[in-house]
């Protein structure tokens, strides 16, 4: 197995039918679920920490609409003589007055801070962030055996293993790729990603729950969804002039890999002593998307310990997660893990813990049939001049004399070695018997 220089998207991927989820417009505090006091308090963080800020700035801040929710929210801070206008631009309505923060509004923002120091878009509370899980998970796309022809088009498998893929894929739910180093495992995980990244969904900045905030949008593991044409197409489009909760941001459903760095901290919330609030876990970020657990086995924590703590969410498709007050809330568990090892199962879990994960699928060595396929597709990407003859004298001469296991990166690696020896001498990169057993020289080293 081997993936292809040059990596595409599947040209016609599946789209999922039903009702689209989009976060219904904000039109007055209440909408919010947030109390107006605490409101109050974010705005004075964002003054504080900004300084002068028009009403629109404001509101673009805390991602609230102006007219009938951020202008309560100013006008009250007026009120209470916590904020002042500075200056006003005749004719252009309130939302361009700049505001700044008074002596009494500086003092009830240090109070606010020492209870949390977030300033960034309200979050949404919690009980409507599981209500939008629960909803997008139910249009998730399924599969068939077409379009799983194009998602791994660019890798050569047995018809064995490709079988068993698409229905791990369907299940949602977990799959246990292991196998020889350098077969693809995680070429294939990320060829199920490069799908999922084709649908789209909502999740909100932050969450709220009990009084904390729980960073919940990350722009490293999320990716935004372009904005989508007035046609409606994508999953969570919206139609011309339809409004939304700004609050919410229009994702890519995500593909998030974890590996060696993966600890059992780190799939809890993580509270930031001096900041004051949570940062989800990487399986909350996941959500109605895939986690991938790569090199499963190499983490500092046992892996009996990890699995532990994946058996309740596995299961019943709920996780629990514990603020640093004691309390545990609960969060739909909307996530299709794929874990991926080289190490042989046995040494990693015994039988009941495999019994959990819903599909099992070994990535073996490939045939002396799916080697040739691969070193021809990685010859003509890389532009190294195949010929059968050069392939047979190097399978002879390199891995039978030798005893050598065939692995399927082996020819991605042999052909950039080729073209490293073939430009260092000033010669055509091409699978000559002189080239193969140099690059074969400097490449293998018997263990």
């Amino acid at each position: 197995m081997v993936e292809k220089t040059n990596f595409s998207l599947p040209s016609t991927p599946p789209v999922a039918s039903g009702p689209n989820f989009i976060p219904q417009p904000v039109t007055r505090l209440e909408d919010t679920g947030l109390s107006a006091l605490w409101l109050q308090d974010l705005a004075l963080k964002i003054l504080y920490f900004q300084g002068y800020l028009s009403g629109f700035k404001v509101a673009e801040e805390i991602a609230l609409p102006f007219a009938g929710v951020t202008d309560q929210i100013l006008e009250s801070l007026k009120r209470e003589k916590l904020v002042e206008v500075k200056s006003s631009s005749m004719g252009l309505g309130e939302g361009s007055y700049q505001y700044a923060i008074t002596g009494a509004g500086i003092e009830r923002a240090r109070e606010a801070l020492e209870r949390n120091q977030y300033a960034g878009p309200a979050p949404v509370p919690i009980e409507a962030y599981n209500a939008s899980i629960r909803r997008q998970g139910m249009h998730r796309v399924v599969v068939t055996q077409r379009h799983m022809r194009q998602l791994l088009s660019q890798l050569v498998l047995s018809s064995t293993t490709f079988e068993q893929l698409g229905p791990a894929l369907n299940s949602g739910t977990s799959i246990f790729l292991y196998g020889p180093p350098g077969n693809g495992k995680t070429s294939v995980a990320r060829a199920f990603g490069s799908m999922i990244l084709q649908q789209d969904m909502y999740i909100p900045y932050a969450l709220f729950v009990d009084g904390q905030v729980i960073k919940l949008y990350d722009s490293v593991n999320h990716q935004r969804a372009p904005d989508e044409d007035s046609t409606g197409s994508g999953t969570g489009s919206l139609r011309p002039n339809q409004r939304r909760d700004p609050r919410w941001i229009h994702i890519r459903r995500p593909f998030i890999v974890v590996g060696g760095e993966l600890t059992l901290a780190g799939l809890d919330l993580v509270f930031n002593d001096t900041s004051k609030f949570y940062e989800a876990p990487f399986q909350v970020k996941a959500n109605g998307g895939i986690l991938l657990i790569d090199d499963f086995g190499r983490q500092q924590v046992r892996p009996r310990d990890l699995l532990n703590r994946w058996i309740v969410p596995l299961e019943n498709r709920v996780d629990f997660l514990t603020l640093h007050t004691g309390r545990k809330i609960e969060i739909p568990f909307d996530v299709l893990v794929v874990f991926s090892t080289n190490l042989p199962p046995r040494d990693l879990v015994d039988e009941a813990f495999l019994r959990r994960l819903r599909h099992k699928i070994e990535i073996g060595d490939p045939s002396y049939e799916e080697f040739r396929q691969i070193f021809q597709r990685v010859a003509e990407a890389k532009k190294v001049t195949y010929n059968d003859q050069g392939l047979a004298y190097l399978l002879q001469e390199w891995y039978i004399k030798r005893n050598r296991k065939l692995r399927a990166s082996h020819p991605r690696d042999l052909c950039d070695q080729i073209i490293d020896i073939a430009r260092y001498r000033g010669l055509e990169p091409a699978m000559t018997r002189e080239l193969l057993d140099l690059a074969a020289q400097s490449y293998f080293v018997e263990i």
